[in-house]
């Protein structure tokens, strides 16, 4: 859809990534690293000081404790992250089950490593788990449960009630989760993100994902973290080791120095809700409906008062006729399920949104 908007000079609401710049205090701090000399292979983990105040980060946060030798490594992004969780923890003939609409590289990750998808599949609009289908899906082959919390693109988050239904599944069967929580600072109406860190259960048998460019607005920086007990984590490495060797040594010293300051990631969702609120009431003047999100940078539209058409034609003709990009929905399910709607990206600037939202309001 990045590739639509190009060509049809659409305002780009469909990538999730930011159209403005990250603060000039973290540009400034990766140019001193640089300057300093910081241009060489980091230590495979990542550097120590920047695991120290991940660990620090997460006990202020989920009053949980993470040992930032042996629980926290350096990853380049969130995706490679998750990429070699997989690759620890699947094998040929393993059942894993994915909650869709799901992010896109969860199923190649693990049909590459022979594993099965087994997909367990939301409907809208309120996209809540039915736990009990969730038992009857798994199988003596299943091996994992993979989680995205907050959840992208449906920006659902999980409740206590969710995470005490994993507990019992996981500890019954003895599985592993893998919990993608990029988003876990993008949580609004003053909720508390649940992490699966939190949980002494989980915590035991998951892989927990997390993104900085999602907390610091430099996605083409490519950085993220992965955190595991030991035993899971040395694993982990064994694979990091050959596949990256280690994350950007530069961005991880700028990064560490950055996080510092608390304000960074405590200011965040005050900063993203402005803009969710900005869109959500903008589009009560449109024949869109707003689906509520409670997390991430994306919100859900509904254009069924619009068209009958389906979602990947709908979301081209919205582009190509009104020059609005938006991604369907659709792509986030194995099958393409059908539910008339599309994710649109609030992290841009108050004017993009502003003039997407004029191109909406002449959709008739």
């Amino acid at each position: 859809m990045s590739e639509v908007a190009n060509k049809e000079r659409a305002i780009n609401l469909s990538q999730g990534f930011p159209d403005f710049e990250c603060d000039p205090k973290l540009i400034e701090l990766a140019h001193r690293h640089l300057a300093m000399g910081h241009n060489q292979y980091a230590p495979m983990p990542g550097i120590l000081s920047l695991r120290e105040t991940i660990a620090e980060k997460i006990q202020y946060l989920y009053q949980t404790t993470v040992d930032p030798v042996h629980e926290i490594t350096l990853t380049v992004g969130g995706t490679q992250a998750i990429f070699t969780s997989i690759a620890t923890l699947v094998h040929a003939g393993d059942e894993v089950i994915i909650f869709e609409p799901a992010y896109d590289s969860y199923s190649p990750c693990i049909e590459l490593f022979g594993g099965k998808v087994v997909p367990i599949k939301l409907k809208a609009p309120e996209f809540t788990i039915d736990w009990q289908e969730v038992n009857e899906a798994i199988s003596p082959k299943t091996k994992l449960i993979i989680i995205n919390n907050p959840n992208n693109p449906t920006g659902k988050c999980m409740e206590n009630e969710d995470i005490r239904q994993l507990e019992e599944i996981v500890e019954k069967n003895r599985l592993y989760v893998l919990c993608d929580e990029v988003y876990e600072h993008l949580v609004y109406d003053q909720k508390r993100h649940l992490s699966l860190l939190s949980s002494q259960i989980l915590r035991q048998r998951t892989f927990v994902v997390a993104s900085f460019g999602k907390l610091v607005h430099a996605t083409g920086w490519k950085m993220g973290y992965a955190i595991a007990p030991e035993y899971l984590t040395s694993e982990f490495r064994k694979i990091h080791q050959f596949q990256v060797f280690c994350a950007n040594t530069p961005i991880q010293y700028a990064l560490n120095d950055y996080l510092q300051d608390r304000s960074v990631y405590i200011g965040l969702p005050d900063f993203f809700q402005k803009k969710r609120d900005y869109l959500f009431d903008a589009l009560q003047h449109t024949k869109f409906t707003p689906l509520h999100t409670a997390g991430t940078y994306f919100l859900l539209v509904d254009y069924s008062q619009l068209s009958d058409q389906d979602e990947l034609t709908f979301a081209k003709r919205l582009a190509k006729e009104h020059h609005v990009a938006a991604i369907p929905v659709s792509a986030f399910y194995q099958d393409g399920k059908n539910q008339h709607l599309l994710r649109l990206c609030f992290a841009k600037k108050q004017e993009t949104l502003a003039r997407a939202i004029e191109n909406l309001q002449h959709f008739k």
